[in-house]
């Protein structure tokens, strides 16, 4: 059987596959098809965008599209498909394929915050659930595995894993691995769509997840986020009475690093604020282990949703503000350490408008709160805002059957935003990546006139503008802060073979003295400078974020 992936790209709350990033549908779905001896094939959707002879799908026994997305945003690697263009590529395959469905799109289709999701009406022969590993065996071999089946996920990532060299950014890719499934709460929030994909919490065994880090490393894969988990803290937690177990962690991480000792990136994704106050000393050892073997501009998520203590009861948020703040402390002190002027592990925060309750004073309580995160001095490394998607199984879509939801006030919903980004995210962007600070292989993304804008390889990168034309990963030294982006030259820069624009982007040169530098190259000494210059804390300044002669 001669059968196709092609990779829509998914988002959803515990689990992201837009380029660079690979999700584990994709990679579990081609296992699948190996254990069937199919010959597999995996293009994204921007490849078949960009090379449209879709009369090739004819010659496929089987298409299997991934792709939809649960909590839309921007995206920078690429666009996830949409439903018309779903439509279009099973039209055009052979009245013999097997059309299958997998993915957020084999359910719903949301297009936007503030709206409600569309129950599945594509057509498609198939339209697998979830457990795509399962329910795609079984498809194949008209079996009947177990849904949960840790053990032919094993044998799926596996196998499946050789498929990420047919990945048109690889090797320059980093691969979501999966720890476990479902949330560790025995009630959900009412937006949340986990515990209607996943109803029962379980892990997944550490030698799995470290047999196949180790496997995709072998296929070049170098990059890695633990983030298909609602909490990545409570990992395991579903064998021991829903406690943390720390040790599990240090194995965890000692295995994947004696498994890929040249490892670039190891971060993660979602946590929950609240789990860590509840049980503080033992998340505390898992984040100093956390700290000890991941890489710096790693990030853990809150599911904060609001601060707004009516709208937390009326939705079943299991946060507290206070309790919410004392969780950001606990992080700021363990992962606030700095490499090279970046921290290794922030909290993210995210916020969600549109739900039950929800009034003005929602707005004012999220920026009180904000402001007293900025005023102490934490660190955050960013701020999601969104608006709620009401999705299909979930206790919000069943109250707003009675139509007494009401959407964010679309114009309070923006003004709050522009307010949170500009007193809130600017100065915070300077606390978390102050001038002088350095990231290493910052991949070029797009182009905006001699400005090249980048990210690296990880979980919520930094976006850099670079000034120049950069067509390979460089290492960048910041100079500046926009509100949601770092200006960033290539490092080191040496003030004797420095561009003009360059120069003009140092701190305290400009155009003026960039064009002197230029006319007094070149310049042997820092003495030699400072007489060019003629200000000696610029001088000072420049030698602190390592510019060379």
């Amino acid at each position: 059987m001669r059968a196709l992936i092609i990779d829509g790209y998914i988002d959803e709350p515990a689990a992201l596959g837009v380029p660079p990033y690979v999700s584990h549908y994709v990679r579990y779905a081609a296992g699948v098809l190996m254990m069937k001896n199919s010959r597999v094939d995996y293009l994204t959707i921007d490849q078949l965008r960009n090379f449209p002879n879709l009369s090739n799908l004819k010659d496929y026994d089987l298409v299997l599209i991934v792709g939809g997305v649960a909590v839309p945003g921007k995206y920078v690697g690429g666009e996830p498909i949409k439903p018309i263009e779903v439509e279009k590529i099973f039209s055009n395959c052979s009245s013999s394929c097997l059309r299958v469905l997998a993915g957020p799109f084999a359910r719903f289709q949301a297009v936007q915050g503030g709206t409600f999701a569309k129950l599945g009406t594509l057509k498609s022969d198939v339209c697998l659930g979830p457990d795509l590993t399962v329910e795609l065996y079984n498809l194949l071999f008209k079996a009947e595995r177990p849904y949960g089946d840790w053990e032919l996920v094993k044998q799926a990532s596996l196998l499946g894993a050789s498929i990420i060299r047919q990945h048109p950014r690889y090797p320059n890719i980093i691969c979501e691995i999966e720890l476990s499934r479902g949330c560790e709460r025995r009630s959900h929030c009412s937006f949340c769509i986990e515990p209607v994909f996943y109803p029962h919490f379980t892990s997944r065994p550490v030698d799995h997840i470290v047999e196949e880090v180790a496997e995709l490393y072998k296929h070049g894969c170098k990059a890695f986020r633990f983030g298909r988990s609602a909490n990545v803290l409570a990992y395991c937690s579903d064998k021991n009475g829903g406690k943390p177990i720390p040790q599990v962690f240090e194995e965890l991480y000692e295995g994947v690093w004696n498994a890929c000792p040249e490892l670039e990136v190891l971060h993660h994704d979602n946590a929950n604020p609240m789990y860590i106050v509840q049980h503080e000393k033992a998340c505390t050892k898992i984040l100093e282990a956390m700290v000890k073997w991941n890489t710096p501009a790693d990030v853990i998520s809150f599911g904060v949703e609001s601060f707004d203590t009516s709208v937390l009861k009326k939705n079943n948020i299991a946060v507290e503000p206070k309790k919410i703040l004392r969780a950001i402390e606990i992080v700021n002190q363990i992962g606030a350490v700095r490499v090279e002027g970046i921290p290794k592990l922030l909290p993210g925060l995210n916020l969600l408008y549109g739900l039950i309750g929800e009034t003005k004073q929602t707005y004012e309580e999220n920026l009180r709160w904000l402001r007293t995160i900025l005023e102490r001095g934490l660190l955050v490394r960013r701020i999601n805002i969104r608006q709620v998607i009401v999705e299909p199984g979930t206790p919000l879509w069943r109250y707003a059957q009675l139509k007494k939801l009401k959407g964010p006030d679309p114009r309070l919903y923006r003004t709050y935003k522009e307010i949170v980004r500009r007193e809130i995210d600017v100065p915070m962007f300077k606390r978390v990546v102050p001038v002088g600070s350095i990231l290493r292989k910052v991949y070029p993304e797009f182009r905006e006139g001699k400005i090249t804008f980048g990210r690296q390889l990880g979980t919520y990168p930094f976006l850099v503008g670079m000034v120049g034309k950069f067509e390979n990963p460089i290492d960048v030294v910041i100079v500046d802060h926009g509100p949601r982006s770092l200006t960033g030259l290539k490092h080191p820069v040496n003030l004797n073979t420095a561009s003009y624009e360059e120069l003009t982007y140092l701190p305290g040169i400009g155009e003026k003295r960039a064009s002197k530098i230029i006319l007094s190259r070149p310049i042997e000494s820092l003495e030699r400078l400072e007489k060019i210059i003629e200000d000696e804390e610029i001088v000072e300044r420049l030698h602190q974020i390592g510019v060379v002669l």
